[in-house]
């Protein structure tokens, strides 16, 4: 920690993406992201009952700690967007993060304490990353070609945004169109159309479980992130992969 240009302290966190998914011309395309160490302020921020009431407390934070001159939170894609919030929590309260786990062999609750400075990052294929924010995919058994990009924070918002205007609509019917939706925000061609409505119709239409099951797996699979699962030695002594909860209990003040 040390005062630099900004007048305040800062640390550089690298991006699961390394940069390579953004504009050429983004502050982001170095990889990294300068992140100011939390004070008072964000405190004030994370216990303001009227953020949390919204739901929008962490991306106020979040956003609040940015010190890249023209980065927004908005910006980051969701992988990235992790890495912040797991960097900012190790910067405002340690890498200790206590947590209650359902231990898979005993099937009883447990307490254990997650090192965050221990998480890496996912592993992918640079070269799938040639063209940046726009791959292809072939579906196994239609054979329909897709063409799509990962999402960013400010596309999570308005789906967020959309499916909040559809929940009564969800109350009447009992579906929820929370996977299509996200779906029609992430392909941005089918078959070379990029056309909305061309989009909007294949999802709600013509696109087969199957094909639905594997494309997301793939898209999954090559998205940057952060590695959320660690090593947890089970009641039994066997050693198990388990998720790191992120949720707004994630930092202390919230928890209090």
């Amino acid at each position: 920690m040390a005062e630099n240009q900004y007048g305040f302290p800062t640390e550089v966190l690298s991006l699961p993406s390394k940069g390579l998914l953004y504009p050429e011309d983004s502050p982001l395309r170095s990889g990294t992201i300068d992140v100011k160490y939390m004070t008072a302020k964000e405190e004030d921020i994370l216990t303001s009952q009227n953020l949390i009431t919204q739901g929008v407390v962490i991306e106020r934070l979040l956003q609040s700690v940015i010190a890249t001159p023209g980065v927004k939170l908005d910006d980051l894609l969701i992988g990235d967007k992790n890495a912040l919030m797991v960097g900012t929590r190790v910067l405002g309260y340690g890498k200790d993060y206590n947590v209650v786990i359902l231990d898979p062999d005993t099937n009883e609750e447990a307490d254990t304490t997650i090192d965050l400075s221990t998480l890496g990052h996912k592993k992918f294929d640079e070269s799938l990353f040639e063209n940046g924010n726009n791959f292809e995919f072939e579906l196994p058994n239609s054979k329909r070609k897709l063409e799509f990009k990962l999402l960013t924070n400010k596309d999570e918002v308005k789906i967020e945004g959309v499916l909040k205007s559809l929940e009564k609509a969800e109350k009447i019917t009992g579906v929820s169109t929370e996977i299509t939706t996200r779906l029609k925000y992430q392909i941005q061609s089918v078959d070379g159309d990029k056309t909305q409505t061309t989009i909007d119709k294949f999802v709600d239409n013509e696109f087969l479980a199957l094909d639905a099951r594997a494309y997301r797996q793939y898209a999954q699979s090559i998205a940057p992130d952060v590695d959320l699962t660690v090593d947890y030695t089970t009641g039994n002594g066997n050693i198990v992969k388990v998720g790191v909860p992120l949720g707004l209990d994630f930092f202390w003040p919230a928890a209090e």
